[in-house]
């Protein structure tokens, strides 16, 4: 299922509460991997005039786009929030599969994939389920570690970013409150009291502008002058690795990284801003923002656009976007250019091959907020943020710092003034940072280990990696009883039913898992890294919200449950295997069973084995009731209390709704 569907509110709050009561985790994560701030340090950083408990942040890309992915976020101890980018183009058609970690990064997925007022919901829903954690005492968060940053993104052109639906957008963003009005209600009766909280009613004033993806240099200007004056939020303009300039890029992916293989695009610098265009648009824009009383930054940097080199995305997809270590380097000697240029005081965010090493040295540098997408897609997901903290801690503590200015003036040996530290910093942080080994090709080039055997749908070697690496927390685990399913087969003789037994099917392992559809975009990270072949969110059952999802997705294998009013199993569990349907239908002991060819109706007994004295119904043939047993077993283990996954939302609520694209009023 490659369209994202988002869960209700009610649904993504129970959802929590219920895991964290019996797991001790939230969306897959465990507590012991929560960050939840430093009670001996202030990491508090400054972005455009507002606090943010830290400066680390997920970047706009798959880890902003749900709210779970936000909540998650904010467990691992992110604090600025750069939201998935979103364009007048809410319908776009991403190749699959779209990410590619199995040595540096690629990708070929860009902006939003859910509509405008989907994206506008989300946010406004993640920052409720936060608030809503705090308030009800489920996660306890150091003093001076609460300040969050959201930071909406937009792109790609002066005309889409003006129109009716974006401007909505936009000022959705800026007063949020029908939306959080809208979602109030939605709080279940059980926890009225949250219903009270004085949620944000503003949740941004600050906005990155994307300047890729064909956003023409000449319009970055008039589309930020637009976005400062017209709409009085704090700008940065993320900028493109390109400004380099071909040569240098070349010296340095290729002569000193070795990234030989790798070709950057020819076309990319005919269309991106040149530096003297950059230069042009910061001096003149760094006035005008001030004189408004309004900041301006710049991001460093997008993703790099290269040739598509390897055979894991669609043949049809010339082009493809690199990160993680070596857009590190490049971005880095980008930021010493402007560092060298324009001195110390423009605000500079970052994201590029940001991971655990090599945060301390962005924040020593100055680089607020430090944004991270490419080492939360690696083993561990959200849950490696935590070895960040204690990466800094461990460098501020071996220099005596206890704050992120003790920490920019002592981080090189060179104290004194903050802002006269950024700029050496910057000088000896680059320095030989292209001929540091471990961003060089030679310590890259090593895929995840395959062991050569084939996903099934049942037992796997249990490694758990496809659940983490999940940015959508679509992948989760559950326990099946390891057993050995009879296979009943069913044919009329004479006039009535006869079962007998045809061999077994054996369920070798108790932990097992699977896939929520809703969650699920087919990205293929989860391929990457799962030790056996053919891709876990292809393989592995997977589960829909829906019964309407479930019938539109035909061409998908999968199942459904609507559980009856007032019971918990009982109800009506749909299954499409094969490409053939079935229908489990469950009241107490008495069953309906439907597929091909027959529809069956009879008891079971307290272990859900079938009696067939009380066998009734019809058969064209002979009926094999496998899937029966499968069927009745997945249900009890993924729907049961032991799991609790979203269930019976055949209808979502209508998100706030937002001008079409064709209305211009």
């Amino acid at each position: 299922m490659v369209d994202l569907r988002p869960q209700p509110l009610a649904s993504l709050l129970q959802h929590m509460l219920d895991e964290l009561q019996r797991d001790d985790a939230i969306f897959g994560l465990p507590r012991r991997r929560f960050f939840t701030g430093d009670a001996e340090r202030d990491l508090s950083v400054a972005v455009h005039g507002q606090r943010a408990g830290c400066s680390l942040g997920p970047a706009a890309g798959p880890h902003t786009q749900m709210a779970q992915n936000i909540v998650l976020s904010w467990l691992a101890g992110c604090r600025v929030f750069e939201l998935k980018t979103v364009q007048i183009n809410d319908r776009l058609e991403i190749p699959r599969p779209c990410i590619d970690m199995a040595t540096v990064g690629y990708n070929v997925e860009w902006s939003q994939e859910l509509l405008l007022a989907e994206s506008l919901e989300e946010y406004v829903k993640a920052a409720m389920l936060i608030e809503m954690l705090v308030a009800g005492g489920h996660v306890a968060v150091a003093p001076g570690f609460e300040p969050l940053v959201y930071d909406m993104s937009v792109g790609y052109d002066l005309e889409g970013i003006t129109s009716a639906p974006m401007d909505a957008f936009i000022d959705g963003l800026l007063d949020c409150s029908s939306t959080v009005d809208h979602l109030r209600r939605q709080i279940p009766a059980e926890h009225a009291g949250l219903r009270d909280l004085a949620f944000p009613t503003q949740l941004c004033n600050t906005l990155t502008l994307s300047t890729f993806h064909g956003c023409p240099p000449e319009q970055i200007e008039a589309i930020t002058r637009h976005l400062l004056a017209n709409k009085g939020l704090h700008c940065s303009v993320k900028l493109n690795p390109l400004l380099l300039g071909r040569q240098r890029m070349d010296e340095l992916l290729h002569e000193r990284l070795g990234y030989t293989e790798v070709t950057v695009a020819a076309e990319a610098f005919e269309q991106d801003a040149t530096w003297d265009q950059a230069s042009g648009i910061i001096d003149r824009l760094t006035p005008f923002a001030a004189e408004l009383g309004l900041g301006f930054g710049i991001k460093l940097t997008n993703t790099l656009v290269v040739e598509n080199h390897r055979e894991f995305f669609p043949a049809a997809e010339r082009l493809m976007y690199l990160s993680g270590q070596p857009l590190h380097v490049l971005a880095m000697h980008l930021v010493r250019d402007v560092r060298r240029a324009f001195g110390p005081d423009l605000p500079i965010s970052f994201s590029a091959g940001v991971d655990k090493l090599n945060y301390p040295d962005t924040l020593a540098l100055g680089l607020v907020p430090a944004t991270i997408c490419t080492d939360l897609l690696r083993p561990g997901g959200y849950g490696r943020a935590g070895a960040y903290f204690s990466s800094l801690a461990e460098r501020m503590d071996s220099v005596g710092a206890n704050d992120v200015a003790g920490w920019i003036s002592k981080a090189y040996a060179t104290d004194g003034e903050t802002d006269g530290c950024v700029l050496t910093n910057t000088e000896q942080y680059v320095e030989g940072l292209a001929d540091d080994p471990r961003y060089s090709r030679v310590k890259t080039d090593k895929p995840p280990r395959k062991v050569g055997s084939m996903l099934e749908l049942f037992d796997c070697i249990n490694c758990d990696k496809c659940v983490p690496v999940c940015p959508n927390a679509a992948n989760f685990t559950y326990e099946l009883p390891a057993t050995e399913l009879p296979i009943i087969k069913v044919r009329s003789e004479q006039g009535r039913l006869v079962a007998h037994q045809d061999g077994v099917h054996p369920i070798a392992k108790q932990h097992q898992l699977a896939s929520f559809a809703d969650f699920c975009n087919e990205c293929g990270n989860c391929d990457v890294f799962c030790p056996e072949d053919g891709g876990p969110y292809v393989i592995k059952p997977r589960f829909f919200g829906s019964v309407a999802d479930w019938r539109e997705h035909n061409g998908f294998d999968g199942f459904v449950f609507v559980p009856d009013t007032g019971s918990s199993l009982d109800g009506s569990f749909r299954g499409r295997i094969a490409g053939s349907e079935y229908l489990l239908e469950q009241r107490g002991s008495a069953s309906t069973y439907r597929g091909p060819g027959f529809e069956l109706a009879f008891d079971v007994d307290a272990s859900g084995a079938i009696q067939a004295d009380t066998l009734t119904g019809t058969v064209e043939g002979e009926a094999d009731l496998t899937w029966f047993h499968v069927m009745q077993r997945l249900r009890d283990a993924v729907y049961g209390d032991a799991t609790g996954l979203y269930m019976g939302m055949d209808k979502l609520p209508t998100p706030v709704p937002l001008p079409s694209a064709g209305d211009t009023s």
